[in-house]
C-alpha cells in the first residue's frame, strides 16, 4: 500500500464556537431557525411550541474529523453528533481505520456499517458519526490526488447548480435570482382547525408577495400525521405548493402511500432524516414520493452515490437536504440533481452566509441564485484556524 494513502490517526474535537460546522440549530437565541413558530415533532406539546431550543434540538453540536495518512497528507470534514459520535469513533470505528487505504470508501464504510448494526439502526448518531468519517476520506483522497471530489465521483454534469432558499423571506430569495422558496410551516396538528386556518393564510399571503409562477416549498420536520398532511394539501390547493416536504418521522414510512393516493397532484418529498439507503428502498419501490432528499452529512456521500444510483432506476430526482459543500459537489456531479438547497442561516435569513458559518474561510455561497464550485482539491475548502475546538480524547 502506498503510504500517502495509509491512514495513521483519526482526530475528532467538539466545535465550541457557535454558528459553526455541521449542526445547523446551533445558534445565539432569538435566530429563525430556533426561536419561532414551527411546527415540530415536539409542537404539539404547548411549553415547548416557541421555541425548538426548548426542548434540545441543538443539543447534541457538530464535530471535527481529521484523518491523517504515515505521508502526512490531512483530510476533514465537518460532522454531527458532538461527544457521543466522538466516543463511537474514538471506541469503536478507529479500529477499521488505522492502517487501511483511505481509497477503500465502500470496504470502510461496509464494514463500520455492519459492525454497528447492533447498536445503530438505520438513521441516527451512529450513522452520522459514519458519514463524517467517510466524508473525511473523500477530502482527504481529493486532496492527494490534486482533484476536487465532484471529479473523483465522475466529473461534472453542469457548471453550476440553481439553488433554492430555505428560509423566511421569500420574496428577497426571488428578487436574489433563486428558484424557489422552502418556507418552515408554522402550525401542526396539536394547533387543530385553527392552526390549519393560520397556515392556509400564511401561505397564500406568500404566494401573493412572490407572484403566481415563483416555487413555493413547505418543510414541515416530521410535525404531521397522514390526516393532517392531507388536510393541509386540500387546504393549500389553490397556492400551488411546489412540494410538501417531510410530513412524517423517518420511521413511518408505509403512510408516504396513502398520502400521495390522496393527494397525487401534490409533489411529496422527504429524506432529511433518513440516513441509508435502506430507508429509501421502500419510498421508491412504492412511488410514494416525487423527490428523496438525503442530507450528505448524516448519510455520507458513499451512501448518497448508493441512493442515487438506485433512485435513478425509478427516475427520482435527488435533491440533498442542506449540507453545504458536501451537497455542492455531489449535486454538480449527478444528473439526478436538478437544483441543490441553500439553507439561509443568517439570524433573519436576510443574509447570505456560508452553510458551515465560521467553519470554513472560503465555503462557496450562491451568487445570483447559482452554486459554483472551484477546481480546489478535495471539497475545496480551508478550515478556519480561527474556530475553537475542543479534541476529544479518551483514557
Amino acid at each position: 500500500m502506498n503510504n500517502k494513502y495509509k491512514i495513521s490517526k483519526i482526530k475528532v474535537s467538539l466545535v465550541k464556537t457557535q454558528s459553526a460546522g455541521a449542526d445547523y440549530t446551533d445558534h445565539a437565541k432569538g435566530h429563525w431557525i430556533n426561536d419561532r413558530i414551527i411546527a415540530n415533532p415536539m409542537s404539539k406539546y404547548k411549553e415547548y411550541q416557541n421555541s425548538r431550543s426548548t426542548w434540545g434540538m441543538d443539543v447534541l453540536k457538530g464535530i471535527l474529523i481529521q484523518i491523517y495518512t504515515e505521508d502526512g497528507h490531512e483530510g476533514f470534514a465537518t460532522a454531527y453528533g458532538g461527544y457521543i459520535s466522538a466516543w463511537i469513533i474514538k471506541n469503536h470505528l478507529e479500529r477499521f481505520l488505522i492502517g487501511a487505504d483511505a481509497r477503500n470508501f465502500s470496504l470502510l464504510y461496509d464494514q463500520m456499517f455492519r459492525s454497528t448494526i447492533p447498536y445503530s439502526g438505520q438513521n441516527g448518531v451512529v450513522i452520522n458519526a459514519i458519514a463524517g468519517i467517510d466524508l473525511a476520506m473523500w477530502d482527504l483522497v481529493g486532496k492527494i490526488k490534486d482533484e476536487p471530489v465532484y471529479n473523483l465521483i465522475g466529473g461534472k454534469v453542469r457548471d453550476k447548480l440553481h439553488t433554492y432558499v430555505t428560509g423566511v423571506q421569500p420574496k428577497m430569495y426571488k428578487e436574489w435570482g433563486h428558484f424557489g422558496s422552502k418556507y418552515p410551516l408554522p402550525y401542526g396538528p396539536g394547533d387543530g382547525p385553527s392552526g390549519l386556518k393560520k397556515n392556509q393564510e400564511i401561505f397564500m399571503e406568500l404566494r401573493k408577495e412572490v407572484g403566481k409562477d415563483y416555487p413555493l416549498m413547505i418543510d414541515c420536520y416530521m410535525a404531521l400525521d397522514v390526516p393532517y398532511a392531507i388536510d393541509l394539501a386540500n387546504a393549500l390547493r389553490e397556492v400551488d405548493i411546489y412540494w410538501i416536504e417531510e410530513v412524517l418521522p423517518p420511521h413511518d414510512l408505509e403512510s408516504h402511500k396513502y398520502i400521495k393516493k390522496a393527494c397525487p397532484w401534490q409533489r411529496w418529498t422527504t429524506g432529511e432524516h433518513t440516513n441509508t439507503r435502506y430507508g429509501f428502498k421502500k419510498l421508491l419501490e412504492d412511488k410514494s414520493v416525487d423527490i428523496i432528499q438525503p442530507d450528505v452529512t448524516l448519510c455520507g456521500l458513499s451512501e448518497v452515490i448508493k441512493i442515487m444510483n438506485m433512485a435513478s432506476t425509478y427516475d427520482v430526482s435527488v435533491i440533498p437536504h442542506c449540507s453545504g459543500v458536501y451537497a455542492y459537489n455531489f449535486g454538480i456531479a449527478s444528473p439526478m440533481t436538478p437544483i441543490s438547497e441553500f439553507i439561509n442561516l443568517s439570524p433573519n435569513g436576510d443574509k447570505v452566509v456560508p452553510v458551515f458559518g465560521k467553519m470554513f474561510t472560503d465555503e462557496p455561497v450562491p451568487k445570483d441564485g447559482y452554486i459554483s464550485l472551484s477546481d480546489k482539491p478535495g471539497f475545496g475548502v480551508t478550515l478556519n484556524n480561527e474556530i475553537e475546538l475542543e479534541e476529544v480524547v479518551f483514557d
